[in-house]
């Protein structure tokens, strides 16, 4: 389809938020992919598509990152072999299948973590130094190997998962773990993105300028992060998981979303 520049201003600002909020927990993409479709682009475009906006945004999160030595790269190296090999075969599954089913159970996930984070925040916040000095133990790559297979399929909501299993599996305290989120999607989303691109699921001229307002999103949100700590961090998930529950189940629109923020 043609753009115009009304697309493109919506695109870097629909954008910026995106990346502003994937940057600092996860849960953006639902915008992202509403506003695609809404471009009139099909849903497995949309997909594929905003998958070149989102590596965009991680380049710049995780070198932000790096600089101020909040990634542990030889533990997210290790689990990010499980995460590929489950976002390439949640890629080829989303080439086909509806959204609707995943959509459902994520709900059922945000709504457990956000009980998690309202009643038991000290699990979030705090290190804890027998799991980070421990190997990673076998079943959190079987977990991995699957939160990859949602990542793969669909994004959506991936940043809580991720930042659940390294919180609450590997140890994390959460501007950390949220670090290594940022990393380990950066390593699997090209490969899922070749994926889709193969099948031509791809708009790369819409994809290019939605990564605009992607990057100076995750720009700003990275700052926040390192500023502001984990405290900072949980309580924007609280809001956003509120936000992305209350978006999956139809009671808010991706518009009233925009305009929310």
């Amino acid at each position: 389809m043609d753009l115009t520049w009304v697309h493109a201003i919506i695109l870097i600002c629909s954008g910026l938020i995106v990346g502003f909020i994937n940057t600092l927990a996860g849960g953006g993409t639902i915008i992202s992919l509403s506003v695609l479709m809404m471009m009139g682009l099909p849903p497995v475009v949309a997909n594929g598509t905003n998958r070149v906006a989102i590596i965009a945004q991680n380049i710049t999160a995780v070198i932000n990152f790096h600089r101020k030595k909040l990634i542990d790269w030889r533990k997210a190296f290790k689990i990010s072999i499980p995460v590929v090999a489950g976002a390439i075969i949640g890629a080829i599954i989303g080439n086909h299948v509806s959204n609707t089913f995943f959509n459902y159970v994520f709900g059922g996930i945000a709504v457990f973590f956000a009980i998690s984070l309202i009643f038991q925040p000290n699990r979030w916040i705090k290190e804890r130094e027998e799991l980070l000095q421990a190997e990673i133990r076998p079943f959190m790559y079987v977990l991995f190997f699957f939160i990859g297979i949602y990542g793969g399929f669909i994004h959506v909501g991936i940043g809580y998962l991720f930042l659940a299993a390294l919180v609450l599996g590997i140890g994390n305290e959460l501007v950390k773990a949220n670090a290594m989120k940022n990393l380990l999607v950066l390593i699997y989303v090209p490969i899922s993105l070749v994926v889709f691109a193969l099948a031509g699921n791809v708009n790369w001229t819409f994809g290019l300028i939605h990564a605009i307002g992607n990057v100076i999103g995750a720009q700003i949100a990275s700052h926040f992060v390192i500023v502001k700590g984990a405290r900072f961090i949980r309580y924007i998930m609280i809001f956003l998981i509120f936000i992305v529950i209350l978006q999956l189940f139809g009671f808010i629109t991706p518009e009233q979303i925009m305009i929310l923020f």
